[in-house]
């Protein structure tokens, strides 16, 4: 894939989608102006491969066909701009948030000796939303539709996997720990929404094993407790994602390139979760396994703007993995200052950084830049774009 530089938009939630999942107009308009503005690449927001991993109410879907004439009208939008267009795909895992009449949640019953919440849900009777469609049903034999509700406990569980049955701390979900079926076939729902994206005429997709989502639960041992080939070592929690990652090449063929967002690790200090010596490790394993490139991110939420002047989020561990790893790296957050872009782009082996925030507050600074004007971006990351749908800008009220 050649872009026409090396500034990519990094994937955000735009919650611009309808609630079936497909690219509304306004989307479409915002990668219109994206393109427009001069970005080299455009990586889509989440798309969800699999009704039961859907990340939130108003996120893009790629688990069916019925979508492609409206994919392709925002495939258009980036190249008639003169951008590439990467989709995303994810799995959200016990990170959804779940609308309050999302078909996925459940209440677990405390009457009886039918369970807890924290109980495992083989045993436990469970009350299900009428409105469950047949992808989420199938192959659930324990769910009762008609159960009375008593006693519903005061937290909702849902039917969702994740690699052990571990509460989110984000949202207070419980997943079923997923069984090897499971992982078979979210591997082959991966591997379906990217055949899907070609189809659509996407430059390439992206596997996100990052953020706290299914993939890169398996990579962090606060999530990942599990005995079997899954668990236990770093080569074993990145199994999974790499399956996933090969079983996305096989159905995309040779050539068209997958991007895997990875954190570097799960927390500012490395305290929790993944740490950046395992993230390297995986950063190689999903090379192996079919991956064309590494986006580089991680906890950015601890970061403010006055890191950012600073430098990028992750700089450093993105230059040590770039010449680690012979594949493109791309360095996504805390980037503000145009000279110093350069400057790290010039002194690392490293391909291009990742942009978000900075494009929602200016879509046109790629090219602002490129005229001379190297000034930093006005963002001052106060994040109120990512608490509202359609990523509002305070600057950019009429």
């Amino acid at each position: 894939m050649t872009a026409r530089n090396r500034v990519v938009r990094a994937a955000t939630a735009e919650s611009l989608a309808t609630s079936q999942g497909a690219p509304s107009e306004r989307l479409v308009s915002l990668y219109q102006q994206l393109a427009a503005g001069g970005v080299g690449t455009i990586i889509t927001g989440y798309s969800y491969v699999s009704a039961d991993g859907k990340p939130s109410e108003y996120a893009l879907s790629l688990c069916d066909d019925r979508l492609e004439s409206e994919y392709r009208a925002l495939v258009d939008a980036a190249h008639d701009g003169g951008a590439c267009i990467i989709a995303q795909l994810v799995y959200g895992g016990s990170k959804s948030k779940l609308a309050a009449d999302d078909p996925r949640r459940i209440t677990v019953l405390k009457s009886g000796n039918v369970g807890s919440a924290s109980a495992g849900l083989q045993d436990a009777a469970i009350a299900v939303s009428p409105g469950v469609c047949s992808e989420l049903s199938a192959g659930v034999h324990d769910v009762a539709p008609n159960v009375r509700v008593v006693e519903p406990s005061a937290r909702p569980n849902v039917r969702i996997v994740g690699p052990s049955a571990v509460p989110n701390p984000a949202t207070g979900l419980v997943p079923r720990e997923a069984s090897s079926a499971d992982l078979a076939r979210i591997a082959s729902q991966f591997a379906d929404a990217a055949a899907r994206a070609k189809r659509c005429g996407f430059d390439g997709v992206e596997v996100h094993v990052a953020h706290g989502y299914l993939l890169g639960q398996f990579l962090s041992p606060f999530f990942n407790r599990r005995t079997d080939e899954y668990g236990g070592s770093i080569e074993n929690r990145a199994r999974f994602a790499c399956e996933c990652i090969a079983a996305v090449r096989e159905a995309v063929g040779d050539g068209f390139p997958i991007f895997a967002k990875l954190n570097s690790s799960d927390k500012r200090d490395g305290s929790t979760g993944l740490v950046e010596e395992d993230s390297l490790v995986v950063a190689g394993m999903l090379i192996d396994a079919g991956a064309s490139a590494i986006e580089v991110s991680g906890d950015w939420h601890a970061f403010n703007a006055g890191d950012a002047f600073d430098g990028p989020f992750f700089g450093s561990y993105g230059a040590r993995l770039a010449r680690m790893i012979d594949a493109p790296v791309i360095v996504t957050g805390g980037w503000r200052d145009p000279r110093k872009a350069e400057r790290y782009l010039d002194e690392t082996s490293v391909a291009a950084i990742g942009v978000s925030r900075p494009l929602i507050c200016e879509p046109d600074l790629p090219l602002k830049w490129e005229s001379g004007a190297l000034y930093p971006s006005r963002c001052t990351s106060c994040n109120h774009c990512a608490k509202s749908s359609g990523i509002p800008c305070v600057f950019n009220k009429e």
